[in-house]
């Protein structure tokens, strides 16, 4: 049942995050379709699926929170679990996002690497920690309810 549900969270986020990083990043590229977005959101989706399937995102967050001395403290323990998953995720999957729209730009008209992947780092941290921060808690409910779990797990109220 655990793996049903961290399953379907890794889905649930994935989908949530590719979807709204993909729309910034082609909008913000100047090169924003409905092709160039779709092509953008499913590359960022395999990206995010494959973390979600080798990271162990609560285990990693319970044990920062015990770390930190905030357990207890719900609030502070999904600010840090947000901050955690942002600074896992965003980094990996916008490096690779950019490296692929990058190589796309014919050699005459890209911009520097390093302008595009921090403009594109700033925003994207921002975002998905926002996102992240505002969504897991009603999607882990919603998940939760789901699969006939009564409550949020320990410390995640």
């Amino acid at each position: 049942m655990e793996k049903k549900i961290k399953s379907q969270m890794s889905i649930m986020m994935g989908i949530t995050l590719s979807l709204c990083l993909s729309f910034i990043g082609t909008f913000s590229s100047g090169n924003f379709t409905p092709v160039e977005f779709l092509k953008s959101f499913l590359e960022s989706l395999a990206i995010s699926l494959v973390i979600g399937c080798f990271v162990p995102m609560k285990p990693l967050e319970d044990k920062a929170c015990e770390k930190a001395g905030i357990t207890g403290k719900p609030f502070a323990c999904r600010a840090l679990g947000s901050l955690i998953s942002d600074l896992i995720y965003t980094p990996i999957i916008t490096i690779c996002m950019v490296t692929i729209n990058f190589v796309k730009i014919p050699a005459a008209h890209r911009p520097p690497y390093v302008i595009m992947l921090g403009k594109s780092m700033m925003i994207s941290l921002v975002v998905a920690y926002l996102l992240i921060f505002l969504v897991g808690d009603p999607f882990m409910k919603l998940i939760l309810k789901k699969n006939g779990v009564g409550g949020p797990p320990e410390g995640r109220k």
